[in-house]
């Protein structure tokens, strides 16, 4: 039996790397009779212990698979020059190039994860070895796998995974392609999950992407998702993390006209957010990831402190205007098909 089969709703409050998901929103998830993640994708390996430690009931935890490919010396080079003027612009020192950890601190994660016994460990980025899939097995967790197309999931499904996370293009923060490199799959979620499907998939699948209304929810399980995996829809919650900024962002894009976009301007792989100045201005840049952020992050916060959203970082899908603020437990009552009475 599978944690899916225990659960009072069909929908899951998605893991959301950078703050927003919180110990407080995973707690509130189980108490709903839902299932909550705990991102510990960029999570300090010290942070990530704490929040484990404040966890009670049904939960699952989120990390970012180790990186195997990394960004091009030239390409790096010339990010720090296209935000020199920036920088100079707010008073900044030259950006100054990182030395980033390409593994997310993995392997003294995954230990701490096994150790705290959830009841899902989910990876997204690419997918657990051999090994790493014995070990959970062993413990009693369930592993699963986000994946973006049928061929990531065949493999999945064939490695070992328990159920696979599909997430479609609509889905806010960071698109699950395997690779920096890779251009990720547009297909929309309901096209892109029959094709999982139809590719010789049996495994129960989590559908992921822009599912903001009761009715999103009730579509994509009469298309044959086992669960509804719902991220931006709780970014107003009252439990989540969510800057006061983003917060600001978020209740103001939809009548200022802003859009959700996917883009690597961002953070240097895909994903998708609020659109912004810098993200329309430089669409076409190169797979930088992990470098982006640490890079831009000072710019970011001194521009947003002056209320100049041009470089700002707010991930979130499709659907803005349908996200809601309340209580965690009052959204997933929302987001619920029988809610649509």
């Amino acid at each position: 039996m599978s944690i899916l089969d225990t659960l009072k709703t069909p929908v899951i409050v998605a893991p959301m790397a950078g703050g927003p998901s919180t110990p407080a929103l995973v707690n509130a998830a189980a108490e709903a009779g839902s299932l909550g993640f705990l991102a510990g994708g960029v999570m300090p390996l010290e942070q990530l212990k704490q929040e484990l430690s404040e966890v009670k009931g049904v939960f699952g935890v989120n990390l970012f698979r180790p990186q195997t490919d990394a960004p091009k010396p030239s390409d790096i080079d010339e990010l720090a020059g296209l935000l020199s003027s920036a920088f100079r612009q707010f008073g900044l020192d030259e950006p100054t190039v990182p030395t980033p950890d390409l593994s997310n601190g993995w392997e003294a994660k995954f230990e701490a994860v096994l150790a705290a016994k959830p009841a899902v460990f989910s990876c997204t980025f690419g997918i657990f070895s051999a090994e790493e899939f014995a070990r959970i097995k062993a413990t009693g967790i369930e592993a699963w796998v986000t994946v973006t197309n049928p061929e990531d999931a065949l493999a999945a499904q064939k490695a070992g995974a328990n159920a696979l996370v599909v997430q479609g293009p609509e889905a806010g923060g960071h698109r699950s392609t395997w690779s920096i490199e890779v251009e990720p799959d547009e297909r929309d979620l309901k096209t892109l999950l029959a094709a999982v499907k139809q590719a010789g998939v049996y495994l129960p699948l989590i559908a992921a992407g822009g599912l903001s209304t009761s009715a999103d929810v009730a579509a994509i399980l009469e298309a044959g998702a086992s669960a509804a995996s719902c991220g931006s829809a709780f970014l107003l919650s009252d439990e989540a993390g969510t800057s006061s900024l983003n917060r600001e962002i978020l209740d103001a894009a939809p009548a200022l006209g802003l859009e959700s976009v996917s883009s690597r301007a961002f953070s240097g792989r895909y994903a998708r957010g609020v659109e912004t100045r810098f993200t329309r201005s430089n669409e076409g840049l190169p797979p930088l990831y992990p470098y982006l952020n640490p890079m831009i992050t000072s710019l970011r916060k001194v521009a947003g402190s002056a209320g100049n959203w041009d470089y700002a970082y707010c991930l979130v899908g499709v659907g803005l205007e349908s996200i809601a603020k309340g209580s965690a437990k009052q959204i997933l009552e929302s987001l619920t098909p029988s809610a649509l009475g």
